[in-house]
Parts: C-alpha cells; sequence; structure tokens
C-alpha cells in the first residue's frame, strides 16, 4: 500500500444510525486531533447528499468516524470506493462482516476462536417467549455500542423489543465473569483492559462519565493477557480489517484461559474521551494526534 501525502481531510461523522451521538463526539475529537496535526480539516454530518458533498469539495482522504449502520457496516466504504477516495479503517467486506454478529462469528469459528453458543430468532420468537437456558442474552445482529442488548435472567422477563424492528436478533449464553478488550493497529496487538462498571457494561456505562472505570493493562495473569492479544490479532486478520479495531471478551476467570469468550470485534471503535482504543494506544506510547494521523496515513482504496 502507498502512503498517502494528504493535507485535506474530511471527517465524516454522525449520520442516520442509533450510534450518532457517539460518532459526533468521535468525529469532534478526531477533527480537533487532525488539525494539530497540521491537516486541513472539514467536517461532515453525514446524510443522504454525502456522495455529492465529497465530490463537491474533493478530499485527499476520509477520515470515516461514523459507528452503526450504514457507517460501519460496509455501505459508505463502498460509496468512498466508488468515488475513489482513500478513507480509514476497514474495507467493505470486512466491514460487512464485523458489523454482523452472526457471521462474525462463522469467520471466529473458521479461525478457532473460542465463542459463545448462539442462536438467530425471529422478533415473533421472543413475543411469543423463548425456551433458552437461563441466563442468556438477546442482541441485535447489526447494532454496537450494546444497543438493545438484553440480558434474560428469568421467565416470563418483561422485554423492550423496540430495537428489535429489523427482524432477526440472537440469542446468546451469557458468560459470567469479567469484561475485557484489546485494539490492534495496523496488524499490531496494542494493549488489553478490563472494563469495571457496577452493573454491565451497556450503552450508557459505555458514554456516561463516572459510570466506568478502564483499568489498562488490566490486571490479569499473563497467559490470559497474551492470549486476549493473540486472539484479537487472529479476529482482526481474519475478518480483513484494516487500521484500528478493537475486540471485546468476557472472561470467566474461574476457568483460567479456557473462560475467554470471544464476543465480537469493532472495525470502528469510538475515539470519544471515554473510548478504549485510544487508552489502549497510549500504553504503546501512541498519543491521540498521532493515532490519528497514522490512520489518515495508511488510508486507502481496495481495502
Amino acid at each position: 500500500m502507498t502512503e498517502i501525502v494528504s493535507s485535506k481531510v474530511a471527517v465524516i461523522k454522525g449520520g442516520k444510525s442509533l450510534e450518532r451521538d457517539v460518532s459526533l463526539v468521535t468525529g469532534e475529537e478526531c477533527a480537533t486531533a487532525l488539525r494539530d496535526e497540521g491537516y486541513e480539516v472539514l467536517e461532515i454530518d453525514a446524510d443522504l447528499d454525502l456522495a455529492e458533498e465529497l465530490s463537491l469539495i474533493k478530499p485527499d482522504v476520509v477520515f470515516n468516524a461514523l459507528h452503526g449502520r450504514w457507517g460501519e457496516d460496509g455501505c459508505v466504504q463502498g460509496i468512498l470506493e466508488w468515488l475513489r477516495i482513500p478513507y480509514t479503517h476497514s474495507g467493505v467486506l470486512a466491514s460487512s462482516l464485523a458489523m454482523n454478529k452472526q457471521y462474525s462469528k462463522q469467520v471466529f469459528k473458521q479461525f478457532k476462536l473460542p465463542i459463545a453458543n448462539s442462536q438467530i430468532i425471529s422478533t415473533e420468537d421472543i413475543k411469543t417467549g423463548l425456551e433458552l437456558k437461563l441466563p442468556y442474552v438477546i442482541k441485535p445482529t447489526c447494532e454496537g455500542s450494546s444497543l438493545g442488548v438484553q440480558i434474560i435472567s428469568k421467565v416470563n422477563q418483561d422485554l423492550d423489543i423496540n430495537v428489535f424492528d429489523m427482524g432477526m436478533v440472537m440469542a446468546e449464553d451469557y458468560i459470567p465473569g469479567r469484561e475485557l478488550s484489546a485494539s490492534v493497529l495496523d496488524n499490531q496487538a496494542l494493549s488489553l483492559g478490563e472494563i469495571i462498571t457496577d452493573n454491565w457494561y451497556d450503552y450508557e456505562a459505555k458514554y456516561t462519565k463516572g459510570m466506568t472505570s478502564i483499568e489498562i493493562p488490566a490486571k490479569i495473569p499473563d497467559d490470559v493477557a497474551d492470549r486476549c492479544l493473540e486472539y484479537a490479532l487472529i479476529a482482526h486478520q481474519g475478518l480483513g480489517c484494516k487500521g484500528l479495531s478493537r475486540t471485546d471478551f468476557r472472561w470467566d476467570d474461574r476457568k483460567g484461559v479456557d473462560g475467554l469468550v470471544i464476543l465480537e470485534t469493532n472495525t470502528q471503535p469510538g475515539m470519544t474521551p471515554v473510548s478504549q482504543a485510544p487508552k489502549h494506544a497510549q500504553v504503546k506510547n501512541i498519543g491521540f494526534g498521532e493515532l490519528c494521523r497514522r490512520l489518515v496515513e495508511g488510508a486507502s482504496c481496495n481495502r
């Protein structure tokens, strides 16, 4: 891949997904950092006229700060490929695979990564009741930031199904234990962190300052930490990710290494003040500005 010498960077953010608010913060933080790095930065709140707007301003690179559907699932990546504008993060196929929990699990299984047992069910199945071993987890197949995730711990538990209008969802075994995450940058595993929160790591806990603490590096046995970093790199490469990714785990610490389960890989992890990936990079002495710059310098088409 040829390194791109660029001066004009379009940061696309916001969009129409359920993660719009988080994306706006990520975009603002990255735009500020890139200006400090000397780039001319244009910020675009992505809408239906995104292709037309990009064609008019003709950026050297697009920094993709979108989260969630349409921005992180291969759709925007396809537009950028069509326009032949180099862009950051993963390409069409890797983005699509990673965003869909069912398909990414198939990739993880192929590479012998540990996954939780799961099945794909319909909204109607949820409404009429499920006969699954308690506790279990219900999650949309194509959303991020824990949106719509519910832990089902009792029979006839009330369910909020508003987020399940998309049809099919995943029912997955609940994995007890601790929440871990590891980031990969340019095919190098960075660091491992543990998420510490009072309840569970839902959307509110992720993005409300003070509700969660992140311990980086995680204070866990070396063999478990090493295995997490190994798994994160395998997931990144197996999915075909580019640039930055973050892989999340559950760890049942009663079982040692055998207690690790990979949950998902995020191809465009949050870059907000409370986000994990920048903290993982900091352990490797990669500051936020350098992290953003390296993503821009590595931008390309045909990802």
